[in-house]
């Protein structure tokens, strides 16, 4: 008799054991595929410091399928009472719903807070049948949203892989758009630069060099140089850029503790300093294959500096690692002079009321054609050599 499988929901990280977590697909730096934000350090962190918690919006709603008592997958997911700190926008969609009568609110995300960077969402167990455990998640997490009453799922930043699994499930696909940077095999950043036009090569050095302007030299944190004074001074760029650019920072000062005390060798620091004090900074992870740039700060303004500390040192670290690409975070076409190309980003919607998903599917069906077309005409402005762009996510060139 086949052992029955079962899902359980987690309030918190701390109900599940780090050993137990780390079994699961991109968990651990010990397995295949590592990426920092799905590790049991780095959720828990964003619990236990008070970031996403039910006081901010983020109650923990985690899905642990299980089988025979044994954990075999996983969705990190969380009941939502708004849309903020998700980087890929329902706000319309909620807005239709509530002025029709309904309640969008609350609905399950299944993501990673505060963070838009493409990872795994449907965690399965190694060892396990990929298909078969991906599959039921995708199903579970469509049940529950059903039996608790909520108006929706969001699964946001997925690889596309998971893709079929939530589209078999009735969730709908939508994409969005960032920039990163793709290692082909650069010895150095000179190598990169070798690839680019004369003149966006010549304005990119001259860029550079007008960054470090002013004495200002840069500074690579990792591991035992994350102490708690640097995340001190780091705090106060973060609070000081925060409070401007969103009103209220999201991040509290115990969850930098908190992360550099559980995996200090996963981020990087990267800090400017200029008559001997720390006067900018921005917050990487590092994964198998990735750097992932977060957020930077700083407490004064100098030309180019935020160019350079968070994509040109981002690159220069990248390639030192042997890492394949750079992801910078969400938005940004600035990022494109840099070297940064186009990527086409992925999320799948489950809409329980049949109207508001015969709506939302018109609507993202347009905004794909869109998205798609945008990209092509961004990859057709990269600054690499006009004849030798490299090809693009889903290119093949031939010969």
């Amino acid at each position: 008799m086949a052992d029955e499988v079962t899902v359980r929901i987690a309030g918190s990280f701390q109900e599940i054991h780090p050993a137990d977590w780390a079994t699961l697909s991109g968990t651990s730096r010990a397995g295949p595929g590592y990426n920092p934000f799905v590790s049991h350090a780095f959720l828990s962190a964003m619990d236990e410091s008070g970031s996403a918690v039910a006081q901010t919006g983020w109650m923990g709603h985690h899905l642990l399928l299980e089988e025979g008592g044994r954990l075999i997958g996983a969705v990190p997911c969380y009941l939502k009472n708004h849309s903020q700190g998700e980087y890929v926008f329902d706000h319309g969609w909620a807005d239709a719903y509530q002025r029709a009568g309904g309640h969008y609110y609350p609905k399950l995300q299944a993501s990673v807070p505060f963070t838009p960077a493409t990872g795994p969402r449907l965690l399965v167990k190694r060892g396990e049948d990929v298909e078969r455990v991906s599959g039921l998640l995708a199903l579970a997490l469509a049940q529950v949203t059903q039996k608790i009453g909520a108006s929706s799922a969001h699964v946001t930043f997925l690889p596309l892989g998971e893709l079929p699994s939530l589209t078999d499930a009735n969730f709908l696909h939508r994409t969005d758009q960032q920039f990163h940077f793709i290692n082909r095999g650069y010895a150095d950043h000179e190598a990169f630069l070798a690839e680019l036009s004369s003149s966006k090569r010549k304005n990119l050095r001259k860029e550079r060099r007008a960054a470090l302007e002013n004495g200002i030299t840069i500074d690579w944190l990792t591991g035992s140089d994350l102490t708690e004074d640097i995340w001190d001074q780091f705090f106060r760029f973060y609070i000081d850029t925060g409070s401007r650019k969103w009103g209220r920072p999201y991040l509290t000062r115990q969850f930098y503790s908190l992360i550099g005390e559980r995996m200090a060798d996963d981020v990087l620091l990267v800090m400017a300093k200029r008559n001997g004090r720390y006067v900018a900074g921005a917050i990487n992870f590092i994964g198998s294959e990735a750097l992932y740039g977060r957020h930077w700060g700083c407490i004064e303004d100098h030309p180019f500096l935020h160019f350079e500390v968070c994509y040109h040192q981002a690159i220069d670290f990248a390639l030192s690692r042997g890492l394949s690409r750079v992801e910078a975070g969400a938005q940004g076409e600035h990022k494109l002079a840099r070297g940064y190309e186009p990527v086409t980003t992925h999320s799948a919607h489950y809409i329980a009321h049949p109207g508001l998903r015969r709506a939302v599917a018109d609507y993202l069906e347009h905004e794909r054609r869109e998205i798609a077309q945008m990209s092509d005409y961004l990859g057709e402005h990269t600054p690499f050599r006009k004849g030798e762009r490299p090809p693009r996510e889903g290119e093949e060139f031939d010969g």
